[in-house]
């Protein structure tokens, strides 16, 4: 089973990356920089220089990958942004950040990827629950929630078009993980996170194309 690992060179996409190839799983991985990419090959794994936020640096993903067939494909690359409790407007600056790495980062990948999807292969977008508007109770980081309420609806559209070739596309909310987004308080380890989602991934079927579920399995409501 080949896996693509899209923004693994720290937290959760390290975890997965690192972790697949534990289980002897071909990993390509992709990172912004050569420190990351130096990572993720001491791991053993296969990497490719990847910007999100760049329109080149993922044209450039989709030529690198030509011919491969992901089984797994994992669009990980997410930032924070500003740590706001109410109103307060981002700066043009943060707001641009966080859209063009949330949003338009897992648009040009999904639509980079898309052929080297066959059918059977399951995509995963990590998304977090701070984004469901369903069952929102408070309005902290409200450019992140924004961003990942649109992301969510980005992988709604894609399961539309991925699902009638046979690929499951489900957005995930790893849980309140220690990373450096999450914090040394959060209350699930990275390696827990990454091994309920992998057990989650292993036994997608197409029902749950279009779906959004948390690590351990629960449906979460958009």
């Amino acid at each position: 089973m080949t896996v693509l690992v899209a923004g693994a060179s720290r937290g959760i996409g390290f975890e997965f990356a690192r972790q697949y190839r534990a289980d002897g799983r071909r990993v390509v991985a992709t990172a912004r920089d050569e420190e990351g990419l130096r990572k993720l090959q001491a791991l053993g794994c296969e990497t490719l220089p990847l910007d999100v936020t760049d329109a080149a640096s993922v044209a450039g993903l989709g030529w690198r990958t030509d011919g491969e067939q992901f089984e797994v494909a994992i669009v990980n690359a997410g930032v924070y942004g500003p740590r706001t409790d109410g109103l307060q407007p981002p700066s043009q600056d943060d707001f641009d950040l966080v859209m063009r790495t949330n949003v338009l980062g897992p648009m040009r990948v999904l639509a980079a990827l898309q052929e080297s999807l066959p059918r059977g292969a399951r995509v995963i977008v990590l998304s977090s629950a701070m984004g469901s508007i369903g069952q929102r109770a408070g309005a902290s980081g409200w450019l992140y929630r924004a961003s990942k309420a649109a992301a969510n609806s980005v992988l709604k559209d894609a399961s539309m078009v991925l699902g009638s070739r046979g690929v499951s596309c489900i957005a995930v909310h790893p849980g309140w993980v220690q990373t450096d987004m999450g914090g040394a308080g959060a209350t699930l380890p990275p390696e827990r996170s990454v091994a309920d989602l992998r057990r989650l991934i292993a036994n997608l079927t197409p029902e749950d194309n279009g779906r959004f579920y948390s690590h351990d399995g629960s449906t979460i409501p958009w």
